[in-house]
């Protein structure tokens, strides 16, 4: 029995017509194959190197290829790769364990991206309001330029209207208040409200850290009235805002956290956590997913969670981070184009005086230059890189970024 090469001698252009042919129309993918990484770099098929600081829209924590990841996966292949959650493994039990140990939860939700880890956390808000507290709450407040996924709660649960286009009519239930307006959820808090969903650093909306006073503000909203706190910390959780999760720098507990990206470090895994009285809404076969706790995933975020709190890990991305925005600031800081450079940790944006189109000719400007970002809400250019980044790679990250800038007025 033969089996189909996972490589092939035709020329990248040839390549890639051949993935459009065939690839969802929902996708549409920058014109370079990529076949190679190390650490913070990648490696085309005609053996370009490239400075990533997308990481895989922040998932590859701890860089490609790591050492202690990659043995784990190798060994891990050998032995066991999916039995269900029908049954226990030693790797997600592990993968649990972690979890509680290391956060305010009690309980754990294993499962396969952030928009299920998400669509989890609606549901689990739901039915501790119903099967708990025995109240028929079941709205949640979220927040205009929100992200929070692609099915269809959790794009319900998006403040974003080109995220709902010919997706109507949404799943109901959900009210948007303006980013950071405390007052805003208050008004919209109702006796049919369950839950409060917020991302403490706004991801896809432009990388938009929160305020400290406003998430301690929604805790208070949600003690007063008996609702659920979820933080959605796919994007910013695992150590990239420079602790743990967001929610230790903010020192705001929520009661339901959601996990993915950067947790398996390149294998598909999310998680979904919560508090012990929250977790009760979730009895026997109210909810699962075949592929949650898979052991070669778990046996991943194992990994990743290990390195991240290995001592010096988590200062060193509070290090690189204030290295990163100084040196954007110091760099950019008077050119007329540039609005703002924000962020928290190696969670990093820059805000631009340009539609998205513009911003998009700086991003392929920088690809050219073998430099790898990508937009976050139209007009921000966004920088998570693998927590690995050296000083080194920062420095060259700005100095790329910077060199390219002129592609805004070429694009005029």
């Amino acid at each position: 029995m033969t089996h189909a090469p996972l490589t092939t001698d035709a020329s990248t252009d040839a390549l890639i017509e051949a993935g459009r042919a065939s690839m969802s129309l929902s996708y549409n993918p920058q014109p370079v194959v990529f076949v190679e990484g190390r650490g913070a770099r990648v490696t085309d098929r005609e053996g370009r190197e490239y400075l990533d600081f997308l990481a895989g829209i922040a998932v590859n924590t701890l860089g490609h290829s790591h050492p202690a990841l990659i043995e784990t996966l190798k060994s891990q292949l050998d032995r066991l790769v999916h039995v269900s959650n029908a049954y226990w493994t030693e790797p997600q039990i592990g993968f649990q364990q972690r979890l509680v140990e290391h956060t305010f939860a009690d309980r754990v939700y294993p499962c396969n991206s952030g928009a299920e880890a998400n669509e989890a956390a609606l549901k689990l808000a739901r039915r501790y309001q119903r099967v708990v507290r025995e109240q028929d709450r079941y709205e949640f407040i979220t927040f205009e330029k929100s992200f929070h996924g692609r099915t269809m709660g959790a794009i319900s649960a998006t403040g974003q209207p080109k995220y709902h286009a010919g997706f109507e009519p949404l799943v109901p239930g959900f009210h948007y208040a303006p980013w950071g307006d405390a007052d805003a959820v208050r008004s919209l808090v109702n006796d049919r409200t369950a839950a409060i969903l917020v991302e403490p650093v706004q991801g896809e909306g432009g990388v938009r850290p929160a305020e400290p006073a406003f998430l301690a503000e929604l805790r208070r909203i949600c003690d007063e009235h008996g609702l659920v706190l979820i933080f959605d910390e796919v994007q910013c959780g695992v150590g990239r805002t420079g602790s743990l999760f967001a929610y230790q720098h903010y020192g705001v507990e929520p009661d339901i956290m959601t996990l993915a990206k950067g947790i398996g470090g390149g294998v598909p895994l999310g998680a979904m956590v919560a508090r012990a009285e929250v977790a009760e809404g979730f009895t026997r076969g109210s909810h699962a997913s075949t592929y949650g706790g898979n052991p070669l995933a778990t046996a991943a975020g194992c990994v990743v969670l290990d390195e991240v709190l290995r001592e010096g890990f988590l200062d060193h991305v509070t290090a690189m981070g204030e290295r990163l925005r100084d040196g954007l600031r110091s760099a950019l800081g008077d050119h007329p184009r540039v609005v703002d450079v924000r962020g928290l940790g190696l969670m990093n944006g820059v805000e631009l005086d340009a539609t998205p189109a513009e911003a998009l000719q700086v991003v392929h400007a920088c690809r050219e230059d073998g430099l790898l970002l990508n937009t976050a809400g139209g007009t921000v250019v966004r920088m998570v890189p693998p927590l690995i980044v050296t000083a080194d790679d920062v420095d060259l990250a700005i100095e790329r970024l910077a060199a390219n800038m002129g592609a805004l007025d070429a694009s005029a």
